[in-house]
Parts: C-alpha cells; structure tokens; sequence
C-alpha cells in the first residue's frame, strides 16, 4: 500500500476461475485467469494494472467490481466482503464502484440521447429530486468538458473522446469511491488521450475518487498513476510505485516490458492466455531467460524488494539490475 493510510478497497488472495473450452476440455476442468492476487488502493490513488492481452488485467477490474463471481478469496469494501455477496446484497455497494470502458460507444443505448444516458442512473439511484435532473446533467457536462448543447446529441453524433467524456460524466452522476477505467484511452488519437487523461487526474485530484487504471501503454500508466501493478498469466508479479517500477524494475517480465534486456522476451513465443489446471511453477519461467528448476517447480511469493516494492521472482536478489533509458 502506498503512505495515504488504509486501503479503500483491499484485495486479499483473489481468484477468478472459468469453465476450460476445448475438444479436451472435460466438465470439471477450470482455468484460473486470476489467481491469488492481493492488493489494496487507497483513497484517491491512481492504480495502473499493466501486461499484455491475456494477463488478467480486465477480468481482475470485473471481479473487484463484482461483475464476475470470485472461485476464490476476499474483497474488503468499507469492511465488507462483497466476494460472497448475491446481487441484493451487492445493490447497496454498486453506486460506489464504477466502471468506464474501452468503447464508449457500445457501452451506449443508441437510442438514447446523451441527456437521458445521464438523467437515467440519477433517477434510478434518486441522486436528486426530479426537477433537479436536468440542471445536473448540464454540471455533469461541464465538469467532463462539454458544452450543455451535447445534451441532444445521440452516440453515434460523438467523436470518440467526446463519448468518453460523457462515460465518464455518466460515472461521476453517482459520486463514486472508485473508478475503474478500462482501456480507456487506448481507442483515442494521442491528442484526445492526453486531454482525457488530464481529465481523470482531474477528477482525482478535485473529487477524491481511486482509479484502477488498465493499460498496455507503460507511458500513459507513468503519467497518470501513482503505483503500478505489473501481471502476467493471472498473477501479480510486480507492484511499487511509478518510481520503483520505471526506475528500479525487479521482475525479469516487468523488466522485458520496459525494454530494459533485449533478450528478455525470446523463448516460447507469445503468452499463453491461461495457466493450465495443476500448473504450480513460475507463469513466466518458459520465457525468462533466468529460470531454473526452482522456478519450473515453484510459483515465487510476493516479496518485498524495498519499502512499498513488491516483486514475485525466486531470483530477483541474482539478476543484474540495467537501469531503463530514457
């Protein structure tokens, strides 16, 4: 956990399990595309989750935000444990974690106009008296940066940053703790990026809402986020702060991410997109240019590599640290 006290949202040991497809896939074969990760995110934290397509990332964000059901562990909220909760149980939480996601557009009913995708969860959830609903629609516009004549326009009359304002406008309608912003940026030209990720900071900083930032791109995730996690193949293998990670990175996979030993990712190719059943080893040993028979044998525990800097390496201590280049 980073300075800022105790933990918003505290994960501990989480796994997410699914059903294995496939010609061999028999009935009671399960893949863990999340396996027994603990973090926490503080109050007003910007926490990045980065790897690769496959890593876990989104289905971590959908298990914390109980859009899927954990196989395995905790979820603390407010001191509650919402990883057993059944969806009446959940409603009370549900305005509190919120999420946006990588296309705006089809998160949209194309029939609805930016005013009723506004003016519908602050009905549902009765943030204010009717007759308020449109003056807060036109404050929600203009925090996001729109104009109050967006009100009229339908999806499909947006570009892609302007329906990214209004996902995140359509967020904040229900004062969130958390926001968990999905790809959000990655569809956007790199201008309309940088405006939406001063947008977020902004929401941060003036609001006080935790972000759980997922992203491929390491730039975007060293500008806006505070800590970053690092996950391959359903497992957190690296977590500090931005510091740490960009400047000190201990993890071999984290350190292949960053470009940091050119040779860092030959080996067997591509990651796999799941651990497969009764695997126990290191996820990242058949690529890691240091594996030995311990890492084949052992997935390694998360250890501390200094205060705050976490990594889940059996060799971390060995390996010769190459400072990344500017």
């Amino acid at each position: 956990m980073s300075a800022q006290g105790k933990p918003l949202l505290q994960l501990e040991h989480l796994s997410v399990a699914f059903a294995a497809r496939g010609p061999d896939a028999g009935a009671s074969r399960r893949f863990r595309a999340v396996d027994d990760v603990s973090l926490g995110i503080a109050p007003g934290e910007v926490l990045g989750l980065v790897g690769e397509s496959g890593s876990g990332k989104t289905t971590l964000a959908k298990a914390l935000l109980r859009l899927y059901k954990p196989a395995a562990g905790r979820i603390v909220f407010r001191g509650a444990d919402l990883a057993p909760m059944g969806e009446r149980a959940l409603a009370p939480f549900r305005r509190d974690l919120q999420m946006v996601f990588q296309d705006p557009l089809s998160s949209f009913n194309p029939r609805h106009t930016v005013f009723e995708a506004l003016a519908i969860p602050l009905r549902l959830h009765r943030i204010c008296p009717r007759g308020e609903v449109s003056q807060r629609v036109d404050a929600i516009l203009a925090r996001v940066g729109l104009p109050a004549a967006f009100r009229d326009r339908f999806p499909h009359e947006l570009s892609g940053g302007q329906l990214q304002r209004v996902a995140i406008g359509r967020a904040l309608t229900l004062s969130p703790s958390l926001l968990v912003a999905d790809e959000a940026v990655s569809k956007l030209d790199v201008s309309i990026r940088a405006q939406i990720l001063n947008l977020l900071k902004d929401v941060r900083d003036s609001l006080g809402v935790s972000i759980i930032f997922i992203t491929h791109d390491l730039h975007v995730a060293r500008y806006l986020c505070d800590r970053v996690g690092v996950m391959y193949f359903g497992k957190l293998v690296e977590l500090g702060t931005v510091d740490q990670i960009f400047d000190a990175p201990r993890h071999p996979y984290t350190r292949a991410l960053l470009g940091t030993l050119e040779d860092e990712l030959r080996g067997a190719g591509g990651p796999e997109t799941f651990a497969p059943p009764g695997a126990t080893g290191c996820r990242y040993a058949s690529r890691c240019p240091h594996a030995t028979a311990l890492c084949v044998g052992a997935h390694p525990p998360m250890e501390a590599a200094s205060d705050g800097h976490d990594v889940a390496c059996h060799r971390w201590r060995e390996i010769d640290f190459v400072r990344p280049t500017a």
